[in-house]
């Protein structure tokens, strides 16, 4: 295939500036992870078998942080998503993204289980018409935003600033120092009657959670999108996406990006802009993401363990909120469950946001066009999902729980896939100075092993063999 389709300019390598200026992309990404994992999954696991699974959140989320830093590592030195250096080694490859994507996240599992505690909250029979209502609401937000990077990032601020915060002393408050050494003893894989994992636990259900500790899937490619708009090395000179109500003319957007001369200069500029994407992604996605994904997990265990029901749907979080109101006062349980509730559609609003950027991106590199109106695409096929969710609302599917775990299963795949394509991809398309090291491709490779193992476990179980 011929690259000259996806030409790739040569410019200067910015400056990197101190660490509080590039805070952003981090927060999407693990507001993404929010509502699957941190909200849903762990806690579901904990509720139901005790804290000896959480091993499980400390792999997962380690295996993101070197996936998104290998995805971060290339969006910095060429100033384009990873989707277009997909492209460039096989020509298909957009047509896998596209479909792969809408495969593990169309499906409205994640902003059904918020319109579902909302509707509780609120004392609304009818979760379904409730979450028809948040679904036009991501859309009209995401649509009037000036800048659209702009409008996920400041709300994921925001969110995870209030909504953590809140998880955290409420855990505080009600665990015993009994659930802090179940905890303890879960992270080496010692639960009560097992070790590492439970008899009779599906393989789909706990790869699905390894998958969701983080953004997960296709998801954590979008880190590439964010990090170029955030104007991370070379994503300074990228184009942005903006509101169609933001001006009335076409403007010009490349998809294609620049990369910089391996001199003195630049290499010295990006070892520095390296040091400070990784502290970034460190400190927001892994340890911020880690103590999330425990205190959740904590709380569903101190406050839900072995109550009746956790098993169906998500009923395991009303229970929460019953042991809440019990432990502390019966508000504090409805504003538990009003919290987590908003949590979960605003992580629907951000898949939304990262699905319909992927689906656009690989559209677009699939029919090469020159010339194009990117955020018409994009609202496009934004609103079409839109449209897909309250479809599927409409239909009469009221699970979200059983959606979640079945789009986690096909995340874990992709996952599975596109680690060995970005260890091929830095290795091979990457200057030679700015490839990864030895200890980075051995992690990447440890995480392709891993998640092939447990892809292979699990797609023997759904066989039967």
């Amino acid at each position: 295939m011929s690259t000259k389709k996806l030409p790739l300019g040569t410019k200067e390598l910015p400056k990197a500036p101190k660490l509080k200026k590039i805070i952003g992309p981090s927060f999407i990404i693990l507001g993404l992870g929010l509502g699957s994992g941190e909200i849903i999954m762990w806690p579901y696991l904990a509720s139901n078998y005790g804290l000896g699974m959480v091993w499980g959140i400390v792999i997962g989320i380690t295996m993101q942080f070197f996936i998104n830093m290998e995805v971060e590592r290339y969006a910095l030195i060429n100033g384009e998503s990873v989707f277009v250096g997909f492209a460039r080694m096989l020509k298909w490859l957009p047509i896998w993204f596209i479909l792969s994507t809408f495969l593990g996240f169309g499906w409205p599992g994640i902003g059904l289980a918020g319109a579902t505690l909302l509707s509780e909250a609120f004392n609304i029979s009818e979760p379904r018409i409730v979450g028809v209502c948040v679904f036009v609401l991501i859309g009209l937000i995401l649509s009037f935003g000036k800048v659209l990077y702009k409008t996920v990032e400041s709300l994921q601020k925001v969110l995870i600033g209030v909504g953590v915060p809140f998880v955290v002393i409420l855990t505080l408050y009600l665990a015993k120092k009994s659930d802090y050494a179940a905890l303890a003893n879960g992270v080496v894989g010692i639960g009560e009657g097992f070790s590492f994992l439970p008899i009779g636990i599906a393989m789909g259900t706990f790869l699905g959670a390894i998958a969701y500790a983080g953004a997960g899937g296709n998801l954590n490619l979008t880190q590439s999108c964010y990090v170029r708009d955030k104007g991370y090395g070379m994503g300074a000179y990228a184009d942005k996406i903006t509101s169609l109500f933001t001006s009335k003319k076409k403007k010009k957007y490349s998809l294609t990006g620049n990369t910089f001369k391996t001199d003195e200069k630049n290499m010295k500029r990006f070892r520095k802009w390296w040091k400070i994407v990784n502290l970034e992604h460190f400190l927001i996605f892994w340890v911020l993401g880690i103590i999330t994904m425990f205190t959740l997990a904590l709380l569903a265990y101190t406050t839900s363990y072995g109550a009746e029901g956790n098993a169906e749907g998500i009923q395991f979080v009303i229970n929460e909120a019953t042991a809440i109101g019990r432990g502390t006062a019966y508000s504090i349980g409805i504003l538990f469950m009003i919290v987590t509730g908003i949590m979960l559609s605003a992580t629907q609003l951000t898949v939304l946001d990262s699905t319909s950027r992927i689906i656009t991106e690989n559209v677009l590199l699939m029919f090469r066009k020159k010339s194009f109106n990117v955020s018409k695409v994009y609202y496009t096929i934004l609103w079409v999902q839109i449209a897909f969710g309250i479809m599927v609302f409409t239909v009469g599917f009221d699970q979200p729980l059983k959606l979640i775990i079945l789009g986690a299963i096909i995340n874990a795949f992709t996952m599975f896939v596109y680690s060995g394509l970005i260890l091929f991809l830095n290795n091979n398309l990457l200057k030679k100075l700015v490839r990864p090291s030895l200890f980075r491709n051995l992690a990447m490779l440890a995480t392709f092993v891993f998640l092939g193992v447990f892809c292979f476990l699990t797609m023997k179980e759904k066989l039967g063999l």
